[in-house]
């Protein structure tokens, strides 16, 4: 075992996971402050869930090995987590349960993501239920179709997913995912948007109306998402080499880009540059450049991350003219971000984009990957938050919305004034 790329691992493992209190802080600014504690909650609430069922069945089920499916059932309940783990050669670079971690905190974000589509007006019970069906039988496939990979015992490439691998039999080229732009963004906007349809509007939707209690929260959770985000990018490579440094300045240079250019959009539309647009825009960026970290240039990645930012900041009303309430706007953000990094690469991906040496076929794989992923993504969580929905009920009621549902649903307030009580 290699101990420096070990380290490189779990380093960026735990980055990672950092990721998710960082999106609670994200998120947790951008909703009124009677939600702050509900809004945040939701991410930690996926932060605890999803890393015990990643351990029990989750990685069984993303990393089968080349026997196929290791179905919950049939797991070793004295070996809890670790009947499915990949095989690697002797001489390999990292222990097989450094790998292990480091997906599971991919499992993590991905499904807090997809909280930020139904703030302030979700039950945080009925989210909870939503996030293990929606990662056992979405999230947890689909990490396979991208991510899973396994070795022979000569340390060469064995077998895999079908998007990143799968589709090299078909046309020559597999789609190109280098962080998960498909398998986390995508996923996570589209089931976002399936739940966003199924909550309805929060009482008063319109633009304007809600409006974040607290930018410097905003910021704070940009700024730790973006630290995180180089242990998603780099991590990914699995190695510290080249690819990783590459994938590093890609992670500095488009979110940079993408801020200028949300910014910019903002002065021209509404006069004034804000500072949640700044965090957004970031954030736009960083979703746009996870599939392409590995593979543009850094000069194409600024131009991918001034196109995200741009987009994206224009995307995010389309809400208000298609009357969907995407709260915290993960479809404006991360789902049209995660299409645009993911097509983008089907024009500019090295050696093999259309205008840089390859031709079309990058681009027809790149488009399969993408949209086969929204459309499994939206159709299940639309169908999981439904019934939900009839059964339990998924949302808050209407005179709890208005007051703020932080003590409703967890008996507390997230800024407590003693002379108010007093």
């Amino acid at each position: 075992m290699d101990q420096g790329n070990t380290a490189f691992i779990l380093i960026c493992a735990a980055l990672v996971l950092l990721m998710t209190p960082g999106l609670a802080f994200f998120y947790g600014g951008l909703v009124k402050a009677k939600s702050v504690i509900s809004m945040m909650m939701l991410s930690f609430g996926a932060l605890g869930l999803i890393g015990v069922l990643w351990v029990v069945y989750g990685y069984a089920i993303a990393f089968p090995g080349s026997e196929g499916l290791v179905p919950p059932w049939s797991i070793d309940w004295n070996n809890i987590g670790l009947t499915a783990l990949i095989e690697v050669p002797e001489g390999a670079a990292y222990p097989p349960l450094a790998f292990v971690a480091f997906q599971a905190t991919f499992a993590i974000i991905t499904v807090a993501l997809v909280s930020g589509a139904i703030a302030d007006r979700a039950k945080f019970g009925s989210w909870l239920i939503f996030a293990a069906i929606w990662a056992t039988i979405v999230y947890f496939p689909v990490a396979s179709w991208v991510f899973n990979f396994g070795l022979a015992e000569d340390g060469s490439f064995a077998y895999g997913g079908w998007i990143t691998y799968g589709m090299q039999e078909w046309f020559g080229l597999g789609a190109i995912d280098f962080a998960g732009g498909t398998a986390v963004h995508i996923n996570a906007g589209a089931a976002a948007l399936a739940l966003a349809l199924v909550l309805g509007k929060r009482v008063g939707f319109q633009k304007g109306v809600h409006v974040p209690h607290n930018p410097p929260f905003v910021l704070l959770g940009a700024g730790l998402l973006w630290f995180g985000w180089f242990g998603f990018n780099a991590g990914s490579e699995l190695a510290a080499d080249g690819t990783a440094a590459l994938a590093f300045v890609n992670t500095i240079a488009a979110p940079a880009a993408a801020l200028l250019a949300w910014l910019v959009v903002e002065k021209i539309k509404d006069g004034k540059p804000t500072s949640v647009g700044a965090a957004s825009g970031a954030v736009a960026g960083l979703v746009a450049i996870t599939p392409a970290c590995a593979s543009l240039t850094p000069g194409w990645a600024i131009l991918l991350g001034f196109i995200a930012g741009a987009v994206c900041a224009l995307a995010i009303e389309l809400k208000f003219k298609w009357g969907f309430d995407d709260s915290l706007d993960v479809v404006g953000i991360h789902l049209v971000g995660g299409l645009i990094g993911t097509l983008f690469l089907g024009f500019f991906a090295t050696n093999t984009g259309l205008f840089t040496g390859g031709d079309g076929t990058q681009l027809l794989v790149q488009a399969i990957a993408a949209f086969s992923v929204l459309i499994y993504s939206f159709v299940l969580a639309w169908i999981i938050g439904f019934a939900i929905e009839k059964t339990i009920g998924f949302r808050v009621k209407n005179e709890d919305e208005v007051a703020g549902i932080d003590t409703v649903i967890h008996g507390e307030e997230g800024y407590v004034l003693e002379e108010a009580r007093a």
